[in-house]
């Protein structure tokens, strides 16, 4: 393809291949050229998207990629989204976080110079907020505070696209944990696969129950990335976003809900002293094998305080973005689809499918 065969604005995506980024593909694909940029080719049902191979962690990988970028399409890119990143729940430092999410940033906001780049995207995470005090709401103006090394990362790549952005617009948007229907978010699929499951652990709670966390669902994650590409020409130099649901369920009301919906009846937690909780973890993942990894890990125990309500005023604004979905209204999908097909709901959030699962499935059709 050459340059003036193109009608569309050319928007370029890095992690297309993750459950955001294949999203983004068909959402754009209809009135953009989408650009893909990932490790491996794209699915078969991703072919809307032309996908370049590209190793953000390696600098010649990424040139070649930009290369092969400005021959198919040009030297214009209407938005850049950059999803890519590295990601792992157990805690485990990784050498990925340095080099990926943050030099991965700073390679390809070098290589993007070359370019004529309207706006530059990046998805940070809500988790690099300071927890907030009770009766405080999240803004974009709020302390940070990452605390585990997937927020560092993400707050070191913010300030990696404020040194490197030079003359690019950038959008910064600190995402609320996604979910949809098939949950599709870790840390509600194990709540959900505990207490359907009726683990001990699911009883027990080392933190302010009051306290919650805002999410995000994926339809609302999509069109805010629509809202911002559109708003493009009249947003800020270099713009800052809150985005979650304002509407924000308590750990305990969300423990409560999962019972009904799963159990027929409300679950209780018991708030335990979190060096009680710290030792049992400790043991458990002592224990575990590596085909059955203990997901709450003892450093864990000492965020269960944290409480992230969130106001999206900022992005109502500039945006004119607002949620159209609320966790509170979708765990009954979620746990619907869980028991109409629990092999399936398991497969799909990465959790092993418990033994007696034809037993747990039964137990909560009977109640």
């Amino acid at each position: 393809m050459n340059q003036s065969t193109h009608k569309k604005p050319v928007i370029l995506i890095t992690g297309a291949e993750g459950l955001i980024g294949s999203r983004l593909v068909h959402a754009f694909s209809h009135d953009y050229e989408v650009v893909a940029f990932d490790l491996e080719p794209l699915p078969a049902e991703q072919n809307q998207a032309d996908w370049i191979s590209c190793d953000l962690t390696d600098d010649a990988a990424v040139s070649r990629a930009l290369e092969t970028l400005k021959q198919r399409h040009g030297d214009r890119i209407a938005s850049v989204i950059h999803l890519a990143a590295y990601y792992d729940f157990s805690g485990e430092p990784s050498p990925l976080y340095q080099d990926l999410t943050v030099e991965g940033t700073r390679r390809l906001l070098r290589g993007l110079q070359n370019f004529t780049v309207e706006q530059f995207v990046f998805s940070s995470s809500l988790l690099v907020q300071a927890s907030a005090e009770e009766g405080q709401l999240i803004q974009e103006t709020s302390p940070v505070n990452a605390e585990w090394d997937y927020p560092q990362s993400k707050l070191a790549a913010e300030d990696v696209i404020r040194d490197e952005s030079r003359g690019i617009p950038t959008v910064i948007l600190r995402l609320a944990g996604v979910y949809d229907e098939d949950c599709h978010s870790i840390p509600i699929a194990q709540q959900i696969s505990r207490v359907y499951e009726k683990q001990l652990e699911s009883y027990f709670f080392p933190g302010d129950m009051t306290c919650g966390q805002s999410f995000l669902h994926l339809d609302d994650l999509v069109s805010c990335f629509q809202a911002t590409i559109e708003q493009r020409a009249t947003l800020p130099q270099h713009s800052l976003f809150i985005i979650g649901e304002e509407d924000m369920m308590s750990y305990e009301e969300l423990q409560e809900k999962l019972g009904l919906y799963l159990h027929g009846d409300q679950w209780p937690a018991i708030r335990i002293p979190k060096m009680a909780a710290k030792a049992g973890a400790w043991v458990k993942d002592q224990m575990s094998d590596e085909n059955d990894e203990q997901f709450i890990k003892p450093w864990m125990i000492d965020l269960a305080d944290q409480n992230y309500p969130v106001s999206i005023q900022h992005a109502r604004n500039l945006l004119g973005w607002e949620p159209q979905h609320q966790l509170r209204n979708t765990l009954s999908d979620m746990t619907e689809r869980l028991k109409s097909d629990p092999e399936r709901w398991y497969e799909i959030n990465g959790l092993p499918v418990p033994e007696d699962l034809n037993k747990q499935g039964s137990t909560g059709a009977q109640k």
